[in-house]
């Protein structure tokens, strides 16, 4: 009896090892399953586009030893502009907020404040070039700073779904001709990843007027807007078949 039960107790115990041993050989990777004839490739597609949309800042600087005096400069100089401003104000064709306010120490040689220096300013940004160039030549107590011009978010969705259907097409070409180069009759897609590129662009905007300090204080600024490029890059791999 005793050897009967020992002779079952190496049966199970042969038969854990034998199944153990199996294990590490069921893992491995048949090479049958490695990924043959998959190509990594990319295409691009870019719209052209006129831009839309204007901002124009305007600031002013103010300097003192009392900083609650060179703040009370800069609200009454800002409050102006902003009455100014809002008298050509209209929904999407020229719209007014407020920009930077600050108000900062300037120092001496040996340490001390020397006197405090405030800063201010007014944002324009619309869609009507000729009202905010009218607007921006009649406000009175600021300058201005610094124009650019830009795509409005209406109009970047619009050339963006042109972009990605013109990178889509040429993503499908290109697979489909590197398929028939090597061979295939065809491809599928195995993954895919789209992002949108940086704007390219073909034209920088610029003033078509002389100087700020030249212009009279009512005149018009005229300018005139670029165009920028939208790029849509499709990326990934195909399976050819």
């Amino acid at each position: 009896m005793v050897g009967s039960a020992m002779s079952k107790y190496h049966a199970v115990v042969l038969g854990l090892v034998l199944v153990g041993s199996t294990v590490p050989l069921s893992a491995q990777t048949p090479e049958a399953a490695v990924p043959r004839n998959v190509v990594q490739l990319s295409a691009s597609g870019a719209v052209e586009v006129q831009q839309d949309l204007l901002t124009i800042t305007l600031s002013t600087t103010k300097e003192g030893a009392d900083p609650a005096m060179v703040q009370t400069q800069l609200k009454q100089a800002l409050d102006m502009a902003m009455q100014q401003a809002k008298l050509f104000a209209e929904p999407r064709a020229l719209e007014v907020k407020t920009g930077a306010f600050s108000l900062q120490p300037r120092y001496s040689r040996d340490g001390k404040i020397a006197a405090w220096v405030g800063f201010a300013e007014l944002v324009l940004e619309g869609r009507d070039f000729a009202r905010m160039g009218s607007a921006a030549g009649r406000i009175q107590g600021l300058t201005i700073a610094n124009t650019s011009f830009s795509l409005s978010r209406e109009a970047q969705a619009k050339v963006e779904n042109q972009a990605q259907e013109m990178a889509i097409d040429r993503f499908k070409s290109k697979a489909s001709d590197i398929a028939k180069g090597f061979g295939f009759a065809g491809f599928t897609l195995r993954e895919v990843n789209i992002s949108h590129a940086d704007a390219d662009y073909s034209m920088r905007p610029r003033m078509l007027s002389a100087p700020m300090k030249a212009m009279a204080s009512d005149a018009p600024l005229p300018m005139e807007a670029g165009k920028s490029w939208v790029q849509i890059q499709v990326s990934g791999s195909v399976q050819l078949r």
